[in-house]
Parts: C-alpha cells; structure tokens; sequence
C-alpha cells in the first residue's frame, strides 16, 4: 500500500493521473510473507541462505521467484515505453521489483542480486529508447537529507 500511496501523492502533486500496475508488484514471499529475516533463517537455515546466497535458484514456498518478478516488471516497462513514448513516466515499486528491473536494465544477472541496494525512498533513473534501455542514476537518496 505505501507505493501506491506515494505513487498516488506524486500524481497529484504533478496534477496526472495515477494508475496501479499490478506487474510492478512486489516479490511473492508466500509462506514467508509476514515473518523476519531472523525468523526465517532460524526456522529454515538452508532455504534462507540460499536466498542469500543463490537468490536466482529461490523459489518461495506457496509464493513465486525473481524470475517471475522480471519478466512481470519488464513486461510492464514494455507497455509503458510504447503507451507512453517520449514522455516521462514515473514508476514506485517494491524493492524486488526495483533490483531486478535496475539488473536487466544493467544487462546483469538475477544471480547479483543482492549486489544492488534498493533504499525506501531511493530514485533510480533510466531511459527506454529503440532497442535498449540507458541508466542514469540508481538509488539516489541526496532528498532524504
């Protein structure tokens, strides 16, 4: 809920539309949604340092895996690039989605993963254009200050 909410407050505040899509959802954690980091590594050691470790080879019990995640967000970023040529389109996500679309834009595997950080709040910047998409700031935070 706090994407859309602030995905919601910047339409407004740029006087546009807001839309939901749910592609650029976040990672289904299925049995583990709700439980910490620490609680799930201590009831399921090897399943959580794998996710750790080989996050690429993880599927979540009962939920899905980051190769689902990609294709949903990069699908999506498809449909916006056409939808919306030329134009500037915001997007608020979680930060599964963010790291793997910062990874494929990057031309960087899901096994780096855990190579990027992804800061609540944090803008990442790229451009959709002909065949290829160009990053130009990831995870900046200077607003936070």
């Amino acid at each position: 809920m706090r994407c859309i909410d602030t995905g919601r407050l910047i339409a407004q505040r740029c006087g546009i539309a807001d839309q939901v899509l749910d592609e650029i959802g976040d990672l289904d954690y299925g049995d583990w949604t709700d439980h910490t980091h620490e609680d799930i590594r201590m009831r399921h050691p090897e399943e959580y340092r794998r996710w750790r470790t080989q996050p690429h080879l993880v599927r979540f019990p009962g939920g899905n895996c980051l190769q689902d995640v990609l294709v949903r967000v990069a699908d999506a970023v498809r449909y916006l690039a056409r939808a919306h040529a030329g134009r500037t389109v915001v997007l608020v996500g979680h930060d599964s989605g963010n790291r793997t679309l910062m990874l494929h834009a990057l031309g960087l595997p899901l096994s780096a993963y855990w190579s990027l950080r992804q800061t609540p709040c944090g803008i990442s910047e790229f451009v959709v254009a002909g065949d290829g998409i160009q990053v130009l700031r990831m995870n900046e935070t200077a607003h936070l200050e």
